[in-house]
């Protein structure tokens, strides 16, 4: 039996946040009937993989409460209302977190970050041949360390667990299986 879509009823705002909005949606489904929901109302988020010409990736350490530890990821974050693109997104919070800039940069793919309870997506990008532009500068409550990462050890650190940041794992996912490496790629 194939399954059947839920009709939403209503939706109201729960409890609101500076990130995020707790939204409950009464739903109704044919089999089912009706029941409430909650979903997390956030904006769309951004990441951006800056790669140097050498191939040596600009990560970021930074603390993230929701673990209670630092992680090794990609500057990425939210598109605010201001920004004209999530390009233009990725590439404000890439110079903000890291103090790098490209002009070249292109979209790798985009993903839902956890569709059973959000509905917002996250863009990712590269950004190539990165070069620093300014120092970083830990604004509001982000404090980030630069860390220049061979892109050949990518790979390690994930399968190590170094790098478990979902979303930075779905960027260079995008990266690989969908776009070649840019060393390998073929120039005409």
């Amino acid at each position: 039996m194939k399954p059947r879509k839920w009709k939403t009823l209503k939706s109201d705002v729960a409890y609101s946040t500076p990130i995020f909005d707790l939204h409950r949606r009464r739903s109704h489904h044919a089999r089912r009937g009706e029941r409430d929901f909650f979903i997390l109302d956030a904006p769309n988020w951004v990441n951006i993989i800056p790669l140097a010409k050498n191939g040596d990736v600009v990560m970021i350490r930074q603390w993230r409460h929701g673990i209670s530890e630092f992680t090794l990821e990609v500057p990425g974050g939210m598109v605010d209302p201001e920004d004209p693109s999530p390009m233009h997104a990725a590439r404000r919070e890439m110079i903000e977190e890291t103090g790098f800039d490209s002009e070249a940069i292109v979209t790798l793919g985009k993903v839902h970050p956890n569709p059973a309870i959000q509905g917002n997506i996250c863009f990712s990008f590269l950004a190539e041949n990165v070069h620093e532009v300014s120092r970083v500068v830990s604004l509001g409550d982000e404090e980030t360390e630069v860390v220049l990462v061979p892109m050949r050890e990518i790979p390690k650190l994930i399968a190590s667990g170094d790098i478990m940041h979902a979303l930075t794992i779905a960027a260079f996912s995008f990266l690989h299986v969908y776009n070649p490496p840019p060393q390998r790629r073929r120039r005409k």
